[in-house]
């Protein structure tokens, strides 16, 4: 396992090209975490936690919080003592070595790929509901559903188009600048607490019973809209709602650039996702008081459920407003996506993992429109045949997994390097690294059975792969060290930049 290791110096001599000024004060993370966290998990699964725990879904998402937090603090002393672009592919080269790399970076496609066709299928559910209500008419399924949805059409065209629409973004280099961040960041915001002020003075108690339909430990049950088998219980729906919180990742890559980084990031990290964990029960308390979530309800059924919401509580306007909102904050969220998938292979390729034409460059526009044009294609195909739900599944099956990996890696590397230095260090690591683990497994576990199955039908792909093409081609492999992750022309980091932070080259947008 430990085997074609990434020299970590090697890695760190890399690093010490990006000079980067420390200017990021605990309010500037905070809000950081807040924006990147902030996104269709509380749009869109909102239904597909009401459907799997019922009003007990509040407890899910305070599973789903401790476990990211706990992730989190691992991840930060990673991101800070390994301060290069890559995630948890680039930690685990120099952690556990080549094989589990690959493994990590393979299953990040799921986190980052599957996870901007779940945004993709979100935003598509918000528009053809919009749609339905302005124009007053009912769009048939064939169209707007995939054919492994509960209530299943032909295929999403709307999710498909709207991934291709940022695959051409992204291959002529258009980028987000901060100020338009901050402005789609608002606009999220907003839209969450127009629903909050509406929706909390029309709770009824009644509505939360009864709490915990469903039990709290996973099962399978015949779900009553499409008599399929589904995966219940309110420790599956926080396996599902995890999906929520992802995003959280960049207030720990930004360490480098972070004032006092040991007070600080954890500052950040907890205040993100504290201040998002408020504003979600507070969200799903207003869905659930107002008209009920009872399992294969009428929340449980919405594409669109805090529109749905408020348009069945007599708020039509405020429906179409928060519809709007998700139609114009959320393909941020899949081009942000989308830049991370094509981050990770690039990395890769230059690794030598992959073939070298993911790491070609677009001769007009400098960006590499290989990987991007496969990365979109993929997202426009898994969001045209699957549902949001069992999308967000897929994506979080991958992400437990790299979070996995950081947590032992952090206490591999506190023994195998105790006198390297760590800007941050997880504290009680001996505490935090094994109950973080523990806690990704705990959910990994939660999640369908079908999910696991395509997690590890994937992972049994990528050891084909490697075998086949990265075990004799990769660079380590061949004695040739090299640590592309900070070229000039490697493509952005998946994390939202910074108000007032500098724009990025062409190279780098």
């Amino acid at each position: 396992m430990f085997w074609r290791v990434k020299p970590l110096d090697q890695i760190l001599a890399t690093a010490e090209k990006k000079s980067l000024t420390r200017t990021l004060g605990a309010l500037q993370l905070t809000m950081l975490g807040i924006g990147a966290i902030i996104g269709t998990g509380i749009f869109v699964l909102t239904a597909e936690a009401a459907n799997k725990a019922g009003p007990a879904m509040m407890i899910s998402f305070v599973i789903a919080a401790v476990v990211c937090a706990l992730a989190a603090l691992c991840y930060a002393e990673l991101a800070a003592m390994v301060p290069v672009s890559g995630s948890a592919y680039t930690y685990s080269y120099a952690t556990f070595g080549e094989l589990i790399a690959w493994i990590v970076g393979w299953a990040l496609v799921l986190e980052y790929a599957i996870a901007a066709s779940a945004v993709s299928v979100g935003w598509s559910g918000y528009m053809v509901a919009l749609a339905e209500e302005i124009l007053k008419v009912d769009i048939p399924n064939t169209f707007v559903k995939g054919p492994f949805d509960d209530t299943p059409g032909l295929i999403n065209v709307p999710a498909m188009l709207i991934g291709l629409v940022c695959m051409a973004l992204l291959i002529i280099g258009t980028k987000e600048s901060a100020r338009f961040n901050a402005v789609l960041v608002a606009i999220k915001v907003s839209a969450l607490a127009l629903f909050l002020v509406l929706a909390i003075p029309a709770i009824n108690g009644a509505n939360f019973e009864p709490f915990m339909p469903n039990g709290f430990f996973a099962k399978e049950v015949i779900d009553p809209i499409s008599n399929n088998m589904v995966t219940v219980g309110v420790a599956a729906a926080a396996a599902s709602i995890f999906f929520a919180y992802v995003g959280f990742d960049a207030v720990s890559t930004a360490a480098e650039e972070t004032i006092n980084p040991q007070r600080n990031i954890p500052i950040g990290l907890i205040g993100s996702l504290g201040f998002c964990t408020v504003i979600y029960l507070l969200v799903a308390a207003g869905a659930i008081g107002t008209i009920g979530a009872q399992p294969g309800g009428s929340l449980a059924q919405s594409d669109d459920a805090l529109a749905f919401v408020l348009r069945e509580i007599g708020h039509g306007w405020a429906g179409d407003l928060v519809a709007i909102a998700a139609g114009l904050a959320l393909p941020s969220v899949i081009l942000m996506m989308m830049f991370g998938q094509t981050r990770i292979f690039f990395v890769m390729a230059r690794d030598g993992l992959l073939p070298g034409v993911f790491a070609k460059l677009h001769p007009k526009y400098g960006t590499p429109h290989v990987v991007t044009m496969c990365t979109g294609l993929f997202v426009a195909l898994f969001a045209g045949l699957f549902p949001v739900g069992k999308l967000a599944d897929i994506s979080n099956s991958g992400t437990l997994f790299a979070f996995f990996t950081v947590a032992i890696g952090v206490m591999i590397l506190r023994r195998t390097d105790p006198n390297r230095a760590r800007p941050f260090r997880t504290p009680f690591y001996l505490v935090i690294c094994p109950l973080a683990a523990a806690g990704c497994v705990f959910l990994f576990f939660q999640l369908s059975g079908y999910t696991e199955l395509m997690f590890l039908g994937w992972a049994l792909i990528g050891l084909v792969v490697y075998y086949f093409y990265g075990y004799r081609r990769s660079n380590v492999a061949r004695g040739v060290i090299e640590v592309h992750e900070l070229d000039a022309d490697s493509p952005p980091v998946p994390v939202p930049p910074m108000p007032g932070a500098p724009t990025p080259g062409p190279n780098q947008a």
